[in-house]
């Protein structure tokens, strides 16, 4: 005969999702708040006086200011690491493939570009805290396999290989990205079309053809 679960413990679990379901309200309304103001220039207090909850309620749900905006970085990242999953599954060549990922690339960047810095900002911190660098290292870890997901599925689609391991990949695509994103606040379009030629020549290294037959011609 099965045991029925303790009254008690269902109470403290239906408890703890409330809380944590809160949590995750206030992360993501607040997001968009903790974007404008950067890592450095936040505290608790700052995010309630920008949005419409009271400091009260903000310390009850989070120890303090990394708390919160480790949470909400988390929540955005949960979202944002399957952007590219529609472009994989869907694209029928390679060329389609590239063309809608630069598409979304470059949307996302201008779009988000708020929150975009904010991860940037976190992972700059976590030079030099340990608090949340495990946070930041599992986040980047999923934005790797974003990336790796879409230059496996553009390889496969010619009917070759990589050329690199899935961190390079990350590491060269992500930088493309970063500085791009720094001109975009600089209000440097140039360097921005600039960029969709450097995704380009990225992609030509991706793939193990393509950089064989640029090597041939040099």
């Amino acid at each position: 005969m099965t045991q029925t679960a303790d009254p008690r413990a269902r109470v403290e679990e239906r408890a703890r999702n409330k809380f944590e379901a809160k949590r995750t309200e206030l992360a993501e309304a607040t997001l968009h708040t903790l974007a404008e103001l950067g890592y450095a220039r936040t505290s608790l207090r700052e995010i309630a006086q920008n949005s419409e909850y009271s400091h009260g309620v903000l310390h009850y749900y989070f120890t303090d200011k990394l708390d919160l905006i480790t949470h909400a970085v988390r929540q955005y990242e949960a979202i944002c690491v399957t952007r590219y999953d529609e472009v994989v599954a869907s694209a029928p060549d390679a060329e389609h493939l590239f063309s809608d990922f630069a598409d979304k690339y470059f949307a996302t960047l201008v779009a988000d570009a708020g929150i975009h810095r904010l991860w940037y900002d976190l992972r700059n911190q976590a030079l030099f805290d340990g608090l949340f660098r495990s946070d930041v290292l599992d986040i980047e870890a999923r934005r790797e396999d974003m990336i790796w997901r879409v230059v496996v599925r553009y390889c496969d689609l010619l009917g070759t290989t990589p050329t690199m391991d899935r961190a390079s990949a990350y590491i060269l695509l992500d930088g493309i990205f970063q500085r791009a994103l720094l001109h975009h606040f600089a209000g440097n379009v140039d360097e921005i079309d600039a960029a969709r030629g450097q995704l380009r020549a990225a992609f030509a290294m991706l793939d193990c053809a393509a950089s064989s037959a640029s090597a041939a011609r040099s």
